[in-house]
């Protein structure tokens, strides 16, 4: 009996090590399909790692061009004086509200005046000094030179006498349309010369088509960029909202100071409150499309701004190198690069990877 018993025993751990190998071979193969991990074995001392590499594509896709910039009101007006002289009155403040022909500030009108008194005087003279050169011409007195520098000379009191009064006109400022006080610049008693800024006026609403937003860009955008182009805008002030665009206006020079090129951007401010100023986050699609290397986003490593890099495969296909690539533009799932001469990237096992 205790043979018999041997033997079963025998027989059933024998029957249960094929059933545990197979349990055990089965739950290996079902980690490594949910887990998906790369592989790596060692050939001769040097560790082989798998990875998957993805074909490099060129397609012909609208370069997005991105740039910030201010706001602004297309029919902003800088207001000053015709002539110079001393502040008399200033009628508004920053932030009011201004009716089209209101009386924003005068000049001390004590010099002005007396300027046009004076040239008023001097026409009364000078057509005095002509009668009296007519009634001697007449007598055959004077002769016809004498009558005719007469006549000149009450002409010219005449302008004299104009400009007089054209200065005292201007010597008070009004505004031209209605709008708002964004910027007062001098205070009464001041001494303002001809042509200083006395304020910005800004004479766009929200409901009026007058903002406009100005970039910045480079030549090469510029050269990619037409009117009428549309764009999409976010302001700070409205971080969860969207603006649409359409581009007004391209500069026809660089601008010395920023040497970039000048884009104006119409918005549509959608009933929204907007001041001159706000910081704007400008995305602009140009019309016609430009080839482009493209490649999967998890391709790229080590992006950081504008300067990124990717595994590629060397000629042997089985070593590999580092690849610097300048990052153009990011999409949903693939990347658009410059700098990359191989034909294709590397999309898994990068990060087991060294050169």
């Amino acid at each position: 009996m205790k043979m018999l018993s041997k033997i079963s025993t025998r027989l059933f751990l024998f029957m249960l090590i094929p059933l545990s190998i197979s349990l055990i071979f089965s739950a290996c193969g079902k980690s490594k399909a949910e887990t998906n991990t790369v592989t790596s074995a060692k050939v001769d001392d040097t560790e082989i790692i798998a990875v998957k590499t993805v074909t490099v594509q060129t397609k012909s896709v609208v370069r997005e061009v991105v740039g910030t910039g201010m706001l602004m009101s297309k029919a902003e007006s800088r207001l000053s004086f015709k002539t110079g002289g001393i502040i008399s009155r200033i009628y508004v403040r920053e932030g009011d509200d201004v009716k089209a022909g209101q009386l924003l500030a005068t000049l001390d009108m004590t010099e002005i005046n007396s300027q046009v008194a004076q040239a008023k005087l001097g026409v009364q003279k000078s057509e005095r000094d002509l009668q009296r050169a007519k009634n001697l011409y007449a007598d055959t007195v004077a002769t016809l030179e004498t009558v005719q520098n007469a006549t000149t000379g009450a002409d010219m009191a005449k302008k004299t006498y104009e400009i007089a009064q054209f200065n005292q006109k201007f010597s008070e400022i009004r505004a031209p349309r209605s709008g708002k006080v964004l910027k007062k610049l001098m205070n009464q008693g001041e001494l303002a010369g001809p042509g200083m800024p006395i304020f910005f006026i800004n004479e766009a609403t929200a409901n009026t088509q007058d903002w406009v937003v100005r970039v910045g860009v480079s030549d090469r955008d510029w050269a990619a960029l037409r009117v009428g182009n549309s764009t999409n805008i976010h302001f700070d002030a409205y971080p969860n909202e969207t603006f649409t665009g359409r581009i007004s206006k391209l500069a026809d020079m660089i601008d010395p100071a920023s040497g970039t090129y000048e884009v104006e951007i119409a918005v549509a401010t959608k009933g929204k409150r907007m001041a001159a100023g706000l910081f704007a986050h400008v995305k602009m699609q140009p019309s016609a499309s430009s080839p482009m290397t493209l490649i999967p986003i998890e391709a790229l490593v080590e992006g950081n701004g504008t300067e990124g890099f990717v595994w590629t495969l060397n000629a042997d296909n089985v070593s590999v190198k580092k690849t610097p690539v300048k990052i153009i533009r990011i999409m949903e799932s693939e990347v658009g690069v410059s700098g990359l001469t191989q034909n294709s990237v590397i999309t898994e096992g990068s990060s087991y990877l060294t050169e």
